[in-house]
């Protein structure tokens, strides 16, 4: 019995941690490279972020994401979770609180509805896109910074926007980096 066993054990782990992993890291990398390398977004043959990943932008002339629950460094990767509080505990409405706070000093003439979006942070704490809606608040805010009409910005949100898919599959968003990029005129090039 115990030589079947360890036989068996050998096997299982051949094919389970070794055989397997192998097969479908060669089927993405056939398949799918841009996607299982990362989806790396280059600018003049220099990476410049993930489309996969969000990363922080502050400055008012750019869109901002969706908050990060990573830490203690905002879109850490190595560090992906959510904060886990939930909705009655006073630790996160003090935290959507300070962010609400941030947003209407940020822009200050803006009374549109804020976006839950813009105010909590997701399960991951990673997301790269946000809603229209969320993109459609701030569009105001990098219109004055960059001294650019809002139709202009509204008409690069509606140019960069993502339906779902079939029409029916997850919501309609915007990537944060594409947009950015977008409003300093850079061309996106996939990394292979």
């Amino acid at each position: 019995m115990l030589r079947a066993a360890l036989l068996m054990f050998a096997f299982l782990s051949l094919l389970t941690g070794v055989l397997y992993p192998l097969a479908v890291t060669g089927l993405a990398q056939v398949l799918f490279p841009h996607q299982a390398n990362g989806s790396i977004v280059t600018v003049g043959g220099k990476p410049v972020g993930s489309m996969l990943i969000g990363q922080q932008f502050s400055s008012p002339g750019y869109f901002w994401g969706r908050p990060s629950a990573t830490g203690p460094y905002p879109y850490n990767a190595a560090a992906s979770s959510g904060s886990n509080l939930g909705p009655t505990n006073s630790a996160l409405m003090d935290t959507v609180g300070e962010r609400i706070g941030l947003l209407r000093a940020a822009d200050p003439g803006n009374d549109q509805p804020l976006p839950v979006d813009l105010v909590t942070a997701s399960g991951s704490g990673l997301d790269p896109d946000i809603s229209l809606a969320a993109a459609s608040y701030q569009a105001s805010r990098v219109a004055k910074a960059r001294e650019l009409p809002v139709e202009r910005i509204m008409a690069l949100i509606e140019q960069h926007a993502k339906r779902p898919w079939l029409g029916i599959f997850g919501e309609p968003r915007v990537s944060v980096l594409g947009l950015n990029l977008a409003l300093d005129g850079k061309a996106i090039a996939k990394r292979e």
